[in-house]
């Protein structure tokens, strides 16, 4: 029996403390795991927990991130409740068992610290690594700050073992800005948050002798499609079990989360589309701009990266004042618009207002974003919406030291 952790009503973690606390409150059976900078904390505390008796479960130091997320396989197909952690090229180095994790439909929860990929070698955190994963088949939350990865590490469980999901779940923080920045966080007590997360149940596990049933098996142009249209479903079908969870969540916590979030949008003439920490930046530069000048400013966050909650964007963005909207990518962007530009944009089509599309390339590396660049940014916005056109290019990479940088200039009648 593992021994309880004393927990104080408000603690002062940062979210790499809060995502391992997570780990240890949902007793997890295995894991296994390799640990990269900035999310190394995360594994190296469980490893505390699990030496100093606060967990019965195994911790497993493997040889690199492919073997710890195939050790996570082994261990979730075998019937046990597994996750782990990684960043950037650990990530990266996953990549190939990631999507075996989703095809075989195992519940693995893995906490992803944001971090830039080399080259060149970068250790602070922008978002090429979330979006490395988009196309994975995994479930994709964001947490936007050290009590949000505390709590949703704790949802996530919950949602990936779900019988009409059964997938696995990433739970994202940036690296630095949110996994090494201490907060106040207000955790649940250990037996609490058990309760919250449930006993695990498995579904056709291989140690179950009295019912054998094969994983992994290859399927050619006979079954494959079929496979990956039922993968494709429980995605999509956990956005109902997204809802539920975090509406449970809330009645036991008070603390609300949305799969869209959105702040001053009823007047809006202009908005911000973003993810991770910056939402608080944006926020209080909205707010900042609203009061000393008047300008209308709205910031619409996609907590739920995947599966994509088109439908709650375009209602977020359904407002008869909108103009203009920028979606802002921490990610390059590869010689294409951001990944997040082109999902909002689909989004944004299909509303009466068609608002005006623009994409900031921002923060890579970990380049700061303050408040006064995000409010340049919106006064930009506001430019776009006063003259009746885009004035700038429609992409721009904001923040850029040098020569401004800008591509795909719009066409005007």
């Amino acid at each position: 029996m593992a021994k309880e952790f004393e927990l104080n009503e408000v603690e002062v973690w940062d979210g790499n403390y809060a995502a391992s606390q997570a780990m240890r409150q949902a007793q997890i059976d295995v894991v296994a795991a390799y640990p990269i900078t900035p999310s190394t904390p995360i594994v190296e505390g469980y490893g505390a927990y699990v030496a100093n008796g606060y967990v019965d479960g195994e911790f497993v130091m493997v040889e690199s991130e492919h073997a710890a997320m195939s050790g996570c396989i082994g261990a979730a197909a075998a019937g046990g409740r597994v996750a782990t952690a990684t960043s950037s090229q650990g990530f990266a180095l996953m990549a190939e068992v990631l999507y075996q994790a989703s095809g075989m439909r195992l519940p693995i929860v893995l906490n992803v610290v944001n971090r830039a990929l080399a080259s060149p070698l970068n250790v602070r955190g922008d978002h090429s690594d979330m979006y490395l994963g988009r196309d994975s088949g995994w479930v994709q939350i964001d947490a936007f700050n050290a009590q949000e990865a505390y709590d949703l590490a704790l949802c996530a469980f919950k949602i990936g073992e779900h019988l009409d999901v059964r997938l696995p779940v990433m739970v994202h923080q940036d690296g630095f800005t949110t996994s090494h920045k201490a907060q106040n966080v207000y955790p649940l007590k250990d037996e609490i948050a058990y309760n919250f997360v449930g006993d695990y149940v498995p579904v056709d596990d291989m140690l179950d002798f009295s019912r054998p049933v094969t994983h992994g098996a290859q399927t050619e142009e006979d079954w494959h499609y079929e496979h990956k249209a039922k993968q494709h479903k429980a995605l999509m079908d956990s956005r109902t079990v997204v809802d539920e969870v975090f509406s449970e969540f809330k009645s036991l916590t008070g603390r609300a989360y949305k799969r869209v979030e959105s702040y001053m949008m009823e007047d809006a003439e202009v908005a911000l589309v973003l993810l991770g920490s910056s939402v608080e930046t944006a926020v209080l530069a909205a707010k900042q701009l609203r009061e000393e000048e008047g300008i209308k400013v709205g910031i619409v966050a996609p907590r739920c990266f995947r599966p994509f909650p088109y439908d709650l964007v375009r209602d977020a963005l359904e407002v008869p004042t909108l103009k203009a909207v920028c979606c802002m990518d921490k990610s390059a962007p590869g010689g294409a618009m951001g990944a997040l530009f082109n999902e909002v944009s689909a989004a944004a089509y299909t509303t009466k207002a068609r608002p005006m599309m623009t994409n900031y390339i921002y923060g890579l590396g970990g380049r700061d974003f303050a408040v006064d660049e995000a409010k340049r940014i919106m006064k930009e916005q506001k430019a776009h919406a006063d003259a009746g056109h885009i004035t700038t290019d429609i992409q721009q990479f904001s923040g850029l030291r040098g020569p401004k940088l800008g591509f795909f200039q719009t066409r005007r009648g």
